[in-house]
C-alpha cells in the first residue's frame, strides 16, 4: 500500500487535497492532529501561538522527525488495509525518515500558492483563520526552524494552487491516477 504525503505552506491547500485523496480511497492522517491533542492536554487555547509552542516542544523531546515518528504506528495500522495519504508533512528530518522507511512506496506531493493567496485564504477561514502577520510569522518558522522547504523541493509532483478550488481538485485527481 501506498503512503502519499502532501506538503506546502499553510493555507496552500494542503487539507483539500488530502480530501480529493479520501474521496479516492485513501485514509487521511492529518499530523497536526498531534499538536491540537497535545494542546488540549495541556489545557492550553488552540491558537497559533500555543500550537507553534507545542510544535517546538514536541521536537525537542523527539527531534525534528517527531510528527513521523509520532504517527508511524497510526500510519502502519492503517496500511495494512489501505493506502495511506498524510495531511501536513513539515519537516525535512520527517521526509527523509519516512522515505527511508517506506522507499518506493512512499510519495509526497506538494501543494504550492503565492504568499499573497495563502495570506488571504487564511484570513478568511472559519477554522484556524490568521492574521496577516501570525501567517507571515508561521511560515518564517516553517522555513526556518522546520526545514519545511527541503520537502516541498524533493516532491514527486508538485499542484500550483492560484486559481479555483475545482482546478486543484482536478490536479489532485491527475496525481491519484497517476499513483494507481
Amino acid at each position: 500500500m501506498k503512503v502519499v504525503s502532501i506538503v506546502g505552506m499553510a493555507g496552500s491547500g494542503k487539507s483539500e487535497v488530502a480530501r480529493v485523496f479520501v474521496e479516492s480511497g485513501f485514509i487521511r492522517i492529518r499530523f497536526g492532529d498531534i499538536t491540537d491533542e497535545e494542546v488540549s492536554k495541556r489545557g492550553l487555547e488552540l491558537n497559533e501561538k500555543n500550537e507553534r509552542y507545542v510544535r517546538e516542544l514536541l521536537r525537542q523531546e523527539h527531534g525534528m522527525p517527531a510528527y513521523a515518528k509520532l504517527n508511524l504506528t497510526r500510519i502502519d495500522s492503517v496500511r495494512k488495509n489501505s493506502n495511506v495519504v498524510i495531511d501536513g508533512l513539515y519537516s525535512w528530518e520527517e521526509y527523509t525518515f519516512l522515505k527511508t522507511y517506506y522507499g518506493e512506496d512512499f510519495y509526497v506531493v506538494a501543494v504550492w500558492a503565492s504568499s499573497k493567496t495563502r495570506y488571504a485564504r487564511l484570513g478568511s477561514r472559519l477554522n484556524r483563520r490568521l492574521t496577516v502577520k501570525e501567517a507571515a510569522g508561521r511560515d518564517k518558522a516553517e522555513v526556518e526552524n522546520t526545514n519545511k522547504g527541503g520537502p516541498i523541493a524533493m516532491a514527486d509532483f508538485t499542484i500550483i494552487n492560484e486559481s479555483s478550488l475545482e482546478n486543484l481538485r482536478q490536479e489532485a485527481k491527475k496525481m491519484i491516477a497517476w499513483l494507481r
